[in-house]
């Protein structure tokens, strides 16, 4: 007997695309607490099955940098979908949303310093140490950093390969605010910033160290949930097989 699947949570927005999501297989390929959260707090409550993809793509080979994000999320989404239908073809998902998030250093408001002077944006991966997270501090402290996260969704079609990939990335701006050292270390000795790309948590005590946020402050927590329901209403509108198959 097949089992029965409902992601959407009665506190939901009755749109067409949530009632088009009613009673679908939705699977969220990652373990982060912080994106299972906020898509609960959207309304959405998917299946969590953790990707086994390595996260180990060469980022030297990313012409545009903001595409490492988003082709790490495919890699995930599509190895679980992938698993899943392996699994059990009689269950198979009808929605996974994979999703990576990382942060840039130095970007601009109205552009990069990429663009301005060619030098490439620094990829900022979580704190090997308390060391290397003060490090991390003191070159954001008054500047400003990009937090990127792609998001990239796999569901069925009837056209080889038997699944189609639809990805964004959203971009959000971290202002720090011109810390004393003081300060700096008394985060770091919180340990809060040692699993965190960046090194930072803005929707924890990291808050303190940061000045505004431009953009989606759901974004720089993992999950730009804004975006991701947009992307869902377009396809909805737009592809007459989304979720029908």
């Amino acid at each position: 007997m097949t089992p029965q699947h409902n992601a959407v949570l009665p506190t939901a927005l009755k749109t067409p695309t949530i009632q088009k999501l009613a009673n679908k297989r939705v699977i969220l390929a990652s373990a982060s607490p912080r994106r299972k959260e906020i898509l609960q707090t959207l309304g959405l409550a998917p299946e969590v099955v953790p990707s086994t993809f390595a996260e180990n793509l060469p980022f030297s080979s990313f012409e545009d940098i903001h595409e490492y994000p988003v082709s790490t999320a495919t890699q995930k989404a599509v190895e679980v979908y992938q698993r899943l239908l392996t699994d059990d073809l009689d269950d198979p998902p009808d929605l996974v949303i994979g999703a990576d998030t990382v942060v840039f250093t130095h970007a601009l408001p109205s552009t990069t310093i990429e663009m301005e002077t060619g030098v490439r944006q620094e990829l900022l991966e979580k704190p090997s140490s308390k060391q290397d997270n003060m490090r991390m501090l003191m070159d954001l402290n008054g500047s400003v950093c990009e937090v990127v996260t792609g998001v990239s969704l796999v569901y069925p079609i009837l056209s080889a390969p038997g699944y189609e990939i639809k990805s964004i990335d959203e971009r959000t701006l971290v202002f720090f605010g011109d810390n004393p050292d003081h300060v700096l270390k008394a985060y770091v000795d919180s340990e809060e910033g040692l699993d965190r790309a960046g090194g930072f948590a803005a929707q924890g005590r990291g808050n303190l160290l940061i000045r505004k946020i431009d953009g989606d402050f759901y974004n720089v927590m993992g999950f730009p949930g804004a975006s991701f329901f947009k992307l869902l209403d377009i396809l909805v509108e737009e592809e007459e097989d989304f979720l029908a198959i």
